[in-house]
């Protein structure tokens, strides 16, 4: 019976690295997910589902057919901003193809042109987002006391824009 070395096939540095960062958990929209927008949805549309939740459509790059999903807003120094905490998702790169996307909260609507942000523009925008939002936590691979170089290298997992007002 073949039996492995006790030897890695790894070198020691590779080791370190893969041990020291912890394990961020994948998106995966599993039922309970689904369901979890299902019910979020019409409740963001009413403004029923928390002061930070929004209803966001966006057209889709393909067709052009509207999508909707529910999204925490982050409000700081008087400018709004919208982080995927999953990562690239479709509504990203939608929102990338289309330029704008539309708010709803209640009765409020509001188009809204969306500034992608570079890196080092996303560093404090991501940590805010990650002390307001606990149950996105699993899909960070950094936390509030990892260092400002830390949260740069997490930026581009976790795109942000800026929403800004149509003159």
């Amino acid at each position: 019976m073949w039996r492995r070395s006790t030897e890695s096939s790894y070198s020691s540095a590779s080791r370190r690295r893969r041990l020291q960062r912890r394990v961020v958990k994948p998106y995966r929209l599993s039922p309970a997910r689904r369901l979890l927008n299902l019910l979020f949805r019409p409740l963001a549309r009413l403004g029923l589902a928390g002061p930070r939740t929004h209803l966001l459509t966006v057209a889709g790059r393909r067709t052009g057919r509207l999508w909707s999903t529910p999204v925490s807003l982050i409000d700081l120094d008087g400018e709004r901003y919208a982080v995927a905490p999953y990562g690239e998702r479709n509504w990203v790169k939608n929102a990338r193809a289309a330029g704008w996307v539309e708010l709803r909260r209640g009765r409020a609507r509001e188009r809204l042109a969306v500034v992608e942000l570079d890196g080092e523009q996303a560093v404090p925008i991501l940590r805010e987002y990650y002390r307001r939002s606990r149950v996105t936590h699993s899909f960070f691979d950094v936390g509030l006391a990892s260092s400002a170089e830390d949260w740069l290298e997490e930026a581009p997992r976790h795109p942000a824009f800026r929403l800004v007002r149509g003159e």
